[in-house]
C-alpha cells in the first residue's frame, strides 16, 4: 500500500504556508480594488495561483510564500520559464472562460511570512 506524507510533515508545511500565501494574497489584492475571479485553478498545463479583474484588466497571480530569506527571494522563484508558462496558463483560463479583457497582465504577490512578528506583502505588477 502507497505510503502518504503526513500532513504534519514538510509537505503539510508547505500546502499549508502555501494557503497562507494565496489567502492573504488574495485579500491585499481584493481590498486594493481587484476582483478575484478565481483560485487555483487548473488545466492540464498546470495552475495559476490566482485570477482577477483589475478594471478591464485580466491578472494571473503568481504568489509566492517564504519564510526566510535563505534560500532567495520569493522573486527569485520567477524564473523565465514560469513567466512564460503563466502566459500559457492564462491562454488557457481565456479559452476556458467567457471573458473579453482589454488586456492581460502577470503579476507576482511575494508573502514573507517570518517566525516573529507581521508578515510583509509585495505586489509586483507585470512580470516579464
Amino acid at each position: 500500500m502507497p505510503r502518504t506524507a503526513p500532513s504534519t510533515g514538510t509537505h503539510g508545511h508547505h500546502k499549508s504556508l502555501g494557503r497562507y500565501g494565496e489567502s492573504l494574497a488574495a485579500r491585499y489584492l481584493i481590498e486594493r480594488g481587484m476582483v478575484l475571479l478565481d483560485r487555483n485553478w487548473r488545466c492540464t498545463a498546470g495552475e495559476i495561483d490566482l485570477v482577477l479583474r483589475d478594471g478591464d484588466v485580466l491578472v494571473v497571480c503568481e504568489v509566492k510564500t517564504r519564510t526566510s530569506l535563505d534560500f532567495g527571494t520569493p522573486h527569485e522563484a520567477v524564473t523565465p520559464d514560469k513567466v512564460a508558462r503563466l502566459r500559457r496558463l492564462a491562454a488557457a483560463w481565456l479559452a476556458a472562460h467567457a471573458a473579453r479583457p482589454t488586456g492581460i497582465r502577470l503579476d507576482l504577490v511575494a508573502v514573507l511570512r517570518p517566525r516573529r512578528g507581521a508578515s510583509v506583502v509585495e505586489h509586483v505588477r507585470g512580470l516579464g
